[in-house]
């Protein structure tokens, strides 16, 4: 069988490999270009295309009508979109001889649409996975041919998730690639009225309000920890990202005086968070926007905020 494939970020290297490995034939990859202005801390697709001697196409907003003319010549048995940014138009679906399918983030029908790993953590879901699907004009919505379920701990980042769901995407592929290689695509009905869909998110979206749950302002934390754009607030004319948190432990939240307002207090030497709710948080690191990587005292902070300008 042969395939071309689109991809991008880890999902699209280790599925590429998972291919490779169960003696797909890729004729050709598109990927695309380095951003500049991205943290870049994902695997390059093609990198993984050129160890193995695999034409690659570089697809930046869109694919041009020679691109496009390529992939139809090649009257390949499968397309594959594997975290590619950007849909796919109708003629290209329309020459795969068997089908197209694409890898989604999350357990279909839920979390449709964009990073569905970050809204996930952000809702406090406790389990999502990998879902390979039929594509069509219409996002996320084809039947399911392949998913894998991977859990999500209390304390998980949503990096930490996404590697999970790398792993959760290649026991997907891997397990349904035998039928695929004879030409059959088993599927299930993907139930749309029973999921969800949500939209990308803009680094603002991470401003924390302390007037919020604790639960809520922890969950998204964890869900725009670094390498994304991190939760934030403002102290001292700087924007400071908290890298890391905890739900303060028992012990330590009760060094927070029942009376003490919500937001930031120095108390034991530690940066504690008091939520709308009552709840504490622990802060454990914290950095200044302008340099990110380097944490911030809690003494540091303490002062920043007693010195708003």
């Amino acid at each position: 069988m042969r395939a071309v494939v689109f991809a991008y970020h880890n999902v699209g290297a280790r599925c590429l490999r998972t291919l490779l490995a169960r003696g797909m034939r890729v004729e050709l990859v598109l990927t695309h270009p380095d951003d500049p202005g991205e943290n870049l801390w994902f695997e390059r697709v093609a990198d993984v295309a050129a160890e193995h001697g695999i034409p690659v196409l570089l697809v930046d907003q869109a694919l041009d009508q020679a691109q496009i003319e390529r992939v139809q010549a090649l009257r390949a048995d499968y397309l594959f979109s594997f975290y590619f940014r950007r849909m796919l138009p109708q003629p290209v679906l329309d020459c795969a001889r068997v089908a197209a399918l694409n890898m989604h983030g999350s357990l279909l029908p839920r979390y449709r649409g964009r990073v569905p790993v970050n809204w996930a953590v952000l809702h406090g879901e406790t389990e999502t996975g990998a879902t390979l699907h039929l594509m069509q004009a219409r996002p996320d919505a084809g039947d399911i041919v392949a998913q894998q379920a991977v859990p999500i701990l209390p304390d998980d980042t949503a990096r930490e998730v996404f590697d999970k769901v790398t792993v959760a995407a290649e026991i997907a592929l891997w397990h349904v690639l035998p039928a695929l290689l004879r030409g059959e695509v088993p599927r299930s009905p993907n139930r749309l009225e029973r999921g969800s869909y949500f939209g990308a998110r803009k680094p603002e979206d991470g401003r924390i309000d302390w007037s919020r749950p604790a639960a809520q302002v922890y969950n998204l934390i964890r869900a725009v920890a670094p390498p994304y754009p991190g939760a934030f607030f403002e102290a001292g004319g700087r924007r400071l990202l908290v890298a890391r948190a905890r739900l303060a432990a028992p012990a330590l939240a009760a060094a927070l005086e029942a009376g003490a307002p919500e937001g930031l207090h120095l108390r034991a030497g530690a940066l504690l968070a008091r939520c709308g709710d009552g709840g504490v948080l622990h802060l454990q690191q914290v950095w200044d926007s302008a340099q990110p990587g380097l944490a911030l005292e809690p003494q540091r902070i303490a002062h920043l905020l007693h010195h708003p300008s």
